[in-house]
């Protein structure tokens, strides 16, 4: 799709060879030209490489892909600050199946996923899913964190799976996956970096009576969550929380991780997401497959205690936004392709 491009798969043993004078390969390349470093990560020393090219031949372009979790590795020794922009790629977006993808069935992309591969076929594949959990561990996790125990990351992950969109209980976790405290911490840190799991942390401005401590782990696709509970089909009960996975991966996609939150108090009253943009200023997002079946009530609270912000209901299907009003305050129900990264800027 880049015409002209040079491709170099740094899987291969002979572009490893290739590469292992970088001055050398890259002196040989037209200015302007195209450049892609495949799973880059399989180089011995990725940075350097990258560090030369920058560096040296800035009139080369380069495209990197590689595992996610490299630049938290020792393996990637210089962090490139300054010479690099990164993309993070993120499962198929609802608002990108219908024109790109040909998918117009949501109960289809919250079943099989946003894997391309798990997304285009007729039937979902449990054994395509068994098998990238067990790569994910071997090429990920076990040479780039060189965690060894198999048996008991991968129980936490599973774990995770099931209880995607829930508050997290480390001490419920460390039971259930036979693992210490500290160790289910150390695995949750590996599995955020590898953007395996997101995890989504409580708003707290301060208050009374708010969830303060309690963080939401939200795996990173719903193929996964419905492999690991063994569905075969999405029934009504389980489209609300698979809906949350998708607004979330939009607005990851428009607005900084750090910026996203959950609220909840502790009369349970709570709001899905809030973005903070400057000034105080605090969004509220509510996802809905039917907004006709909102209830106003974390929404209200939230509001009582910080009222800069706007508040909007995000539902698949809703061409054109419009506003709605319950208890007392105004919501915007749009669909995701409505949002923009200004809104709570």
């Amino acid at each position: 799709m880049l015409p002209g491009s040079v491709y170099m798969n740094c899987d291969l043993p002979s572009v490893a060879r290739t590469l292992e004078d970088p001055e050398l390969f890259l002196a040989g390349q037209p200015p302007g030209s195209v450049i892609v470093f495949d799973e880059v990560h399989r180089l011995p020393d990725p940075s350097r490489l990258l560090k030369i090219a920058a560096d040296e031949y800035p009139q080369l372009k380069i495209l990197a892909t590689g595992s996610s979790t490299l630049a938290a590795t020792g393996k990637f020794r210089d962090s490139l600050t300054g010479r690099k922009a990164p993309v993070h790629l993120c499962p198929v977006l609802w608002e990108e199946c219908g024109d790109h993808f040909g998918i117009r069935d949501l109960d289809r992309r919250l079943l099989h996923g946003g894997l391309p591969e798990s997304l285009l076929a007729e039937r979902k594949s449990p054994a395509l899913f068994a098998e990238w959990i067990d790569s994910f561990f071997a090429r990920d996790i076990l040479e780039l964190f060189s965690i060894r125990n198999r048996q008991g990351f991968l129980s936490l992950f599973r774990l995770l799976l099931r209880w995607s969109g829930g508050q997290m209980d480390y001490n419920r976790l460390a039971r259930s996956a036979e693992l210490s405290r500290p160790t289910v911490k150390s695995y949750l840190e590996a599995l955020e970096v590898a953007h395996a799991a997101h995890i989504l942390r409580p708003f707290r401005g301060g208050g009374s009576g708010e969830i303060v401590s309690r963080p939401k782990c939200y795996a990173f696709d719903t193929g996964f969550v419905t492999h690991e509970k063994g569905w075969s089909r999405i029934r009504k009960d389980d489209r609300g929380l698979l809906w949350e996975h998708l607004v979330l991966d939009a607005l990851r996609l428009r607005f900084p991780s750090e910026n996203i939150f959950y609220w909840r108090d502790k009369a349970g009253r709570e709001v899905d997401f809030v973005v903070r943009g400057s000034e105080n200023h605090l969004d509220a997002f509510e996802c809905k497959i039917n907004p006709g079946e909102l209830k106003p009530d974390g929404a209200s609270e939230f509001r009582r205690r910080y009222p800069r912000g706007r508040n909007y209901v995000i539902t698949p299907l809703c061409p054109n936004p419009y506003a709605m009003r319950r208890g007392g305050l105004e919501f915007t129900v749009c669909g995701i392709s409505n949002l923009a990264p200004s809104e709570a800027e």
